[in-house]
């Protein structure tokens, strides 16, 4: 039976032996075998044990949360990789939309192609847009999650295609106007529309609407998609966002 040392193990799996050392800690992957000098020898067992743990957590499970899944009666390794393939599938089809819209964003910015408010959102379809927002919701009330998800399932196909539609155009609306300054009229009756749009999903308060501005300029990825929009975009968003709370609060 061929085994792997701590050292071995963390090498092919590309983890450091101090993870390791602490996955025994907390139970989570026990080596087989421990000798009198206190080495561990793993097997090809616990090697899919890793592997099972690295697959969790690129899916951003804790490890209390994977402990308690591998730790199941019922627990099948075949059955959990054709989860796992499914979620890679899925994933690998979000980059390549994701590709696309970047690659026809940059032929708009060259001039050479036109897009439409619904083409610069075409990639961030309705579940990715959600799940944006329920991570902005799980910061103040994660209570708000599933109300937003179950309101969310109530709508038709066609309207949902429509508050994204109009979701789109609001930024395409703040955009045009940007000269006008974030504390314009202009911006902020379309910053009213964003706050009117969102309730299609849940119920904002003003601290939510505040940390969604916050996140439009600070995360990458709303980032990037804003600036894909206006350069200065993300922080002029999170600008005129904060002014419509300041006027919502007095």
């Amino acid at each position: 039976m061929i085994t792997y040392t701590v050292k071995q193990l963390a090498d092919l799996a590309g983890v450091t032996r101090r993870t390791l050392h602490y996955y025994d800690q907390i139970d989570l992957l026990k080596p087989t075998e421990v000798g009198e000098n206190g080495y561990r020898r793993y097997v090809k067992e616990d090697m899919l044990t890793l592997q099972q743990i690295l697959f969790y957590r690129e899916i951003g499970l804790s490890l209390a949360d994977i402990h308690d899944l591998l730790n199941q009666a019922d627990f099948d390794v075949i059955d959990a990789l054709e989860s796992h393939r499914m979620a890679l599938e899925a994933q690998a089809d979000r980059l390549v939309d994701l590709i696309r819209t970047v690659d026809l964003t940059i032929k708009h910015l060259k001039g050479e192609v036109e897009m439409s408010p619904k083409d610069f959102f075409e990639a961030f379809d309705d579940e990715t847009q959600k799940k944006y927002e329920e991570e902005a919701m799980q910061r103040w009330d994660p209570q708000l999650v599933k109300a937003s998800n179950d309101r969310w399932r109530s709508y038709s196909r066609e309207k949902q295609k429509a508050i994204m539609e109009e979701s789109g155009q609001i930024y395409m609306d703040i955009v045009a106007n940007m000269d006008a300054g974030y504390d314009s009229p202009a911006v902020q009756a379309s910053v009213a529309n964003w706050h009117e749009n969102l309730r299609n999903f849940y119920e904002p308060t003003v601290e939510i609407l505040r940390g969604l501005g916050q996140m439009y300029e600070a995360d990458a990825r709303f980032h990037d998609k804003f600036a894909s929009l206006h350069t200065d975009l993300p922080g002029f968003l999170n600008r005129a966002i904060a002014v419509y709370c300041e006027k919502l609060e007095s």
